[in-house]
């Protein structure tokens, strides 16, 4: 979305695109979950009085869109990229199947999992947690508008604390908004560290590929 309100900013897509790349380079296999919100976002249109199980469908579309995107930016950048999607988009995406995403990226290719879940009351927390696990990553890193975790909202509260690392107990017992709680329960299952980062700050992806301390780390033990 960038500095829009609402839509495709492309300078935006470009940089976004930029930071992956920075990383695909390193040789990393990886898979990128994309959310819809700049576009459409189904939990606030369910709360103004539309279907639910509607609005949700609408969102994973949004996604859809938003994948296409990225993938048509990344491929300029001749980085080699599969669009799969949990619904059936045949002439746009290919079906997500677990083994093929996964041949993918051994080929060196990078898979973008669009239409979440595929199921509406889900998340794309969730269906990142989801596919980290599919795929065996050994990280999840969420790449968002903050430097990481915090007690509060550093933009409206001066006095929030950040925190460099968090259980995923710590997380659920607290209520931190960092991701939802569906999703950190499957991370915490399945034991699968998830970083908190910000995508606003040039090379964080990067960093955090090559091992240095950034954001918040959120792991069973500390």
């Amino acid at each position: 979305m960038g500095p829009n309100e609402f839509g495709i900013h492309t300078p935006t897509v470009k940089y976004i695109c930029n930071e992956i790349n920075a990383v695909k380079t390193l040789g990393i296999e990886m898979g990128i979950v994309v959310g819809g919100g700049n576009i459409f976002r189904g939990l606030n249109s369910a709360g103004r009085g539309m279907d639910r199980v509607t609005a949700d469908n609408m969102g994973m579309l949004a996604t859809v869109i938003n994948s296409l995107a990225i993938m048509d930016t990344l491929e300029q950048l001749s980085v080699p990229t599969r669009v799969m999607s949990a619904v059936k988009l045949e002439s746009f995406a290919e079906p997500y199947i677990r083994r093929r995403a996964v041949r993918h990226m051994e080929k060196g290719r990078l898979v973008i999992f669009a239409a979440g879940t595929g199921n509406p009351y889900f998340s794309t927390d969730t269906a990142a947690a989801l596919r980290a696990m599919e795929i065996g990553a050994e990280v999840l890193i969420k790449a968002t508008n903050v430097d990481g975790v915090y007690s509060a909202d550093p933009k409206i509260n001066a006095n929030a604390k950040f925190y460099s690392k968090l259980t995923y107990m710590e997380v659920l017992t607290r209520e931190l908004k960092v991701i939802d709680s569906t999703a950190i329960s499957l991370l915490k299952e399945n034991n699968i560290p998830l970083r908190v980062v910000s995508l606003s700050q040039s090379g964080t992806l990067r960093r955090v590929v090559l091992g240095e301390d950034v954001g918040t780390l959120v792991c069973a033990t500390y």
